[in-house]
């Protein structure tokens, strides 16, 4: 989730001694990408907490999952959960500097999360051969799906899931957002942005289940705060997928979006470009009481349904004995 971006505002009102801006460090190595129990190992040695939710005998499809802003893998527990049942595996890993990996609450880098897909997919194919792979992106996550989707040597994929993809540029945000947001972090890259602050500026609802909310609230590993820095690299990143639709191969994996017409952390009018952009190579469900944690609010069992639906209309039906 990227709750973040609405306290940019408070830049201006904020007195904290400067530093230098942080990135988080790679692995230190290079290595074969590897797929461990319960890690992931990227091709710079960096180890990444991986959960897996594994389909009975093999399975149908696999799905990979990436994460939103300051959430981690835990993220797709009760979509996976379901999931399963249809013979779908689910593998998700912590993105660099989330949840229980290296240099928590650190940006790595736009380039390095799409390394890190793009190794994910590599090594699930070896995995699963045979098997449809699918990649799935939540928000911030879905950022780093779509802008890979534009590079030269794109993920090789079956199906694209965007959920609530993170697609606010700069050019959408207002100009006080940006301006407060580049000095920031050139001037207070270490600037802590609490999301408890952003009570006392505007609300943002980012989901209708509040005992979820609450229960994130409880997590040690969900974050609840977020350095300028970080911020800054969010928003590069949602530039580039911004305008990864205008740079999409030829011929794109099947692509699904999903958006809650609630969604009050990604402007609609920022979604709707996207959409637009994507034109006939997006498949667009736009939900009606969906907010931006669309798997995780109250209609998330009917959105959940329909990835289901989406992802073995594209797969060999079973064969029966």
């Amino acid at each position: 989730m990227i709750f973040a971006l609405r306290l940019t505002s408070l830049c201006f009102g904020l007195l904290l001694l400067g530093c230098a801006s942080v990135t988080a460090p790679g692995g230190g190595e290079s290595v074969s990408p590897l797929l461990g129990d319960g890690y992931f190992t990227a091709r710079d040695g960096l180890r990444l907490p991986m959960r897996e939710w594994d389909a009975e005998g093999k399975p149908r499809a696999v799905i990979l999952a990436l994460h939103g802003m300051s959430d981690y893998s835990n993220a797709f527990d009760t979509p996976a959960k379901q999931w399963v049942k249809f013979g779908i595996t689910i593998l998700a890993f912590d993105l660099r500097g989330f949840g229980a990996g290296p240099n928590p609450g650190l940006w790595a880098g736009s380039d390095a999360m799409r390394n890190d897909l793009a190794d994910f997919v590599a090594v699930a194919h070896t995995r699963y051969p045979g098997v449809k792979l699918f990649a799935l992106g939540e928000s911030m996550g879905g950022a780093v799906l779509l802008s890979a989707l534009a590079e030269p040597d794109p993920p090789g994929l079956s199906g694209v899931i965007l959920v609530a993809p993170a697609v606010w540029s700069r050019s959408d945000m207002p100009l006080l957002y940006r301006a407060a947001l580049f000095l920031a972090a050139h001037l207070t890259p270490g600037l802590i942005l609490s999301n408890s602050a952003a009570s006392h500026v505007v609300t943002v609802i980012p989901s209708d289940n509040i005992e979820m909310l609450r229960a994130l609230g409880r997590d040690p590993l969900f974050q609840k705060q977020t350095r300028a820095d970080a911020l800054f690299g969010l928003v590069n990143l949602m530039d580039e997928a911004r305008a990864a639709p205008a740079h999409l191969t030829a011929n794109p994996p099947p692509i699904l979006l999903l958006t809650g017409l609630k969604d009050m952390v990604i402007p609609r009018d920022a979604t709707d470009g996207a959409i637009a952009d994507l034109g006939p190579r997006g498949d667009v469900r736009r939900y009606d009481q969906g907010y931006h944690m669309l798997l995780r609010d109250l209609e998330g069992p009917r959105v959940i349904q329909d990835i289901v639906d989406w992802v073995l209309a594209k797969v060999p039906a079973p064969q029966r004995n």
